[in-house]
């Protein structure tokens, strides 16, 4: 395959890959009340923990999913994302029990691990852009967040719990039909090649860009997580007496994720020309004072306050894929982005497990702060980057 451009329809099925990708993640999330109900449980924090299956694999199929990439193909292993997160999202769609949808949903987490390391570096393979390239593709696995809230609650609402899984499992895998047959075949696995990339760090400079990598991954994750996962719920609880129905709590929440997700962009587009240390650094502090104030806000003093919380927290996750795109040669970099995947997501899957528990137990209030204490764990370590005086060209 000739990786210095792909097609606009093998572009396009990237992006809508990556919302996908998202958006099978929090379906579950977005419709856990309904689902705890139907079930016979008394609360959705009950049932919450049985999602954690899917984000431990979400994290630990990172590994071999980015092996297989450059081992085995890129392109390939898209296939088997589009198709097998379909069908095993269907399975969801068909669970008689708790236990029944945690294995199904871990089944999700699994075929949901091939995207990152494998989807986005097949899409920056060569790119001139790289930046703007990861944070178009960032906005559209962010939409993807903003579509699981919204379309869940609308299809909840008219249909049941259970359509609002299978309609996009069909979905995807149509897309896996569509895309086996636009996007040519690779001529030799990424990891044969024989041009790639030169790192222009020493080595001990490269291992703490990677350390810093995986650590503000890990801290960024359990952000990521814990909002997406956990807004829902919280606009719930703190729109009571102001808006009540979830079709127009899930509209709302759309609306924060969209606006949100324009930040990747404009993001991307600055990394092609500045250096990554003060803009990630700029971006993390500022997540801080937003997540103090939505931690008492109510009402739409919270919209307001969560719009803002969600713009830095979706801003800062183009970073680490363009440090792999800066400073890891392309043969390699789905091995190296499924295992920092497989460390961050492993540590943030825990929090998506105690989401329901510590909801239960501390009250938003308090984990809101202790979120807040993450993200100041992130900006000490994103000081550790080193200084750029320009961002490197990518080879073309």
């Amino acid at each position: 395959m000739n990786s210095h451009d792909h097609s606009l329809a093998v572009r396009l099925l990237l992006n809508v890959g990556h919302g996908l990708d998202h958006m099978f993640l929090l379906i579950f999330a977005a419709a856990v009340g309904v689902i705890a109900s139907d079930f016979g449980l008394q609360s959705w924090e009950d049932l919450m923990p049985y999602g954690v299956g899917a984000f431990v694999m979400f994290g630990l199929g990172s590994i071999p999913s980015g092996r297989l990439g450059d081992l085995w193909g890129r392109r390939r292993m898209m296939v088997v994302f589009f198709v097998g997160i379909g069908v095993s999202t269907l399975l969801v769609s068909m669970a008689q029990s708790a236990w029944q949808l945690a294995v199904a949903l871990t089944l999700v987490g699994t075929f949901a691990s091939i995207y990152h390391p494998v989807g986005i570096p097949l899409l920056v393979q060569k790119s001139a852009n790289p930046g703007l390239a990861i944070g178009v593709n960032g906005l559209a696995g962010n939409l993807g967040v903003a579509l699981a809230a919204m379309l869940t609650g609308f299809l909840i609402q008219w249909f049941g719990w259970r359509a609002a899984f299978a309609v996009p499992a069909i979905l995807s895998v149509i897309c896996g039909g569509w895309f086996a047959y636009i996007c040519p075949a690779e001529t030799e696995a990424p990891a044969k090649r024989k041009a790639g990339v030169k790192v222009a760090l020493s080595p001990a400079m490269l291992a703490r860009v990677l350390a810093v990598m995986t650590v503000s991954a890990a801290t960024g994750s359990i952000l990521f997580n814990l909002t997406t996962n956990g807004n829902g719920q919280l606009m719930a609880e703190r729109f009571q007496g102001v808006v009540d129905d979830p079709a127009t709590l899930g509209m709302l929440l759309a609306v924060i994720y969209t606006v949100a997700s324009l930040m990747q962009v404009l993001v991307g587009k600055l990394l092609d020309h500045f250096a990554v240390r003060p803009i990630f650094l700029g971006i993390v502090l500022l997540q801080i004072p937003l997540l103090l104030m939505a931690s008492f806000a109510q009402g739409w003093w919270l919209f307001a306050a969560l719009l803002g919380v969600m713009v830095f927290i979706f801003g800062a996750v183009p970073f680490v894929d363009i440090m792999i795109v800066r400073y890891v040669d392309d043969r390699s970099r789905s091995r190296v982005a499924g295992i920092r995947l497989a460390v961050s997501l492993g540590i943030s899957s825990f929090a998506v497990w105690l989401l329901g528990p510590a909801v239960k137990g501390l009250g938003f209030e308090t984990l809101l702060w202790v979120m807040a204490g993450c993200a100041g764990c992130t900006a000490i370590v994103v000081l550790f980057l080193p200084t750029e005086s320009s961002p490197p060209r990518i080879p073309t």
